[in-house]
């Protein structure tokens, strides 16, 4: 699949996008699981809930974010790849995250869940059509092709790997 171009997908995930530079996806999507088992191998369930400032989530939190991610990005993929013309909504990230219950689970299960969702999302990707991903649709108000989401599912862990290694010392 090629990497999506500037006009499928809003300036405001250029932040994601940039981040997968002109790799392929699909390798990016699947190393993606270790990388961060990886970066969680040594830190232990009692420093699930650091957090670096009062006011943003915990270690828990992202893992649970990250899934969320997962799951909406996916969806919308399968939304608009089907050719469903129906605009998607957003979604409100820390809603979510007060609600997930993120700080009373494991690392072990987050991770797991994590490596789940994103196995069972490279599986649709892989056996979409070339038609099927620059197929365009509205999310969170704004047109996004389907490769756009893609490369966007991929540049969005990236980025809070960044964030846990500068900001969680992880």
């Amino acid at each position: 699949m090629n990497r999506p171009e500037t006009s499928e997908y809003d300036a405001y995930y250029e932040r994601y996008v940039s981040r997968v530079a002109d790799e392929d996806i699909i390798p990016v999507l699947e190393s993606q699981p270790a990388e961060l088992r990886s970066m969680f191998s040594n830190v232990g369930d009692d420093r699930g809930n650091y957090k670096y400032a009062d006011d943003k989530w915990t270690l828990k939190e992202v893992l649970s974010h990250l899934i969320d991610g997962e799951r909406m990005f996916a969806y919308r993929v399968l939304r608009i790849s089907r050719g469903d013309e129906t605009p998607i909504e957003g979604f409100e990230q820390d809603g979510y995250i007060e609600n997930s219950n993120a700080n009373n689970r494991p690392f072990a299960e987050l991770l797991e869940e994590f490596d789940l969702q994103r196995r069972s999302n490279v599986l649709l990707i892989k056996n979409l059509s070339e038609e099927a991903t620059k197929r365009l649709g509205m999310a969170s108000g704004l047109e996004v092709s389907v490769r756009g989401l893609i490369y966007i599912m991929g540049g969005h862990v990236r980025h809070h790997f960044a964030i846990l290694k500068d900001l969680y010392s992880i």
